[in-house]
């Protein structure tokens, strides 16, 4: 039998997180966030909805997350749901709680403090560092019979 445990969300952060350590040294942190909808009742009246989403980073991305996020921030999460359960010490009741295992992690909207750069403004950014091949920079230019043979490599890519 097929199974799928994928999740996407986009929202604001509700609160700075803060960043721990396992005793293994892995970093872990947890971030509140509110994802907003917007309908319109049966009766036509504009409404708003808003989830809260509990949201666990590990590793880099918990580090990226603590340096980086801060409440109200606008973040894009994707990850894997997981089903928490313990037992409540004071009431001795079973408890569970539905959380977000976040595996990808993007911030979205301008930098804080930063410059003008309007395409990161408008398109966000994402706190992967750059592969090897977009730090290579040619050093002369290419002749008009290299740019046309590139141009029909580019014909093979799907998209």
């Amino acid at each position: 039998m097929a199974n799928l445990n994928k999740v996407q969300i986009i929202g604001n952060v509700t609160r700075d997180p803060e960043i721990k350590y396992t005793p293994k040294g892995s970093a872990v942190t947890d971030l509140g966030i509110a994802i907003n909808r917007f309908y319109s009742s049966e009766n036509g009246e504009k409404r708003e909805e808003t989830t809260f989403v509990d949201v666990t980073l590990w590793g880099r991305q918990a580090e990226i997350a603590a340096e980086y996020c801060k409440k109200g921030r606008s973040i894009y999460i994707e990850g894997r749901l997981q089903l928490d359960s313990w037992e409540d010490k004071t009431s001795g009741q079973k408890r569970t709680r539905l959380r977000v295992v976040g595996e990808n992690m993007q911030l979205l909207g301008s930098r804080p403090g930063g410059g003008n750069n309007s395409s990161q403004e408008e398109e966000g950014y994402s706190m992967r560092s750059p592969t090897k091949a977009s730090q290579e920079v040619p050093s002369k230019p290419l002749s008009p019979a290299a740019r046309i043979e590139s141009s029909d490599e580019d014909d093979d890519i799907p998209f």
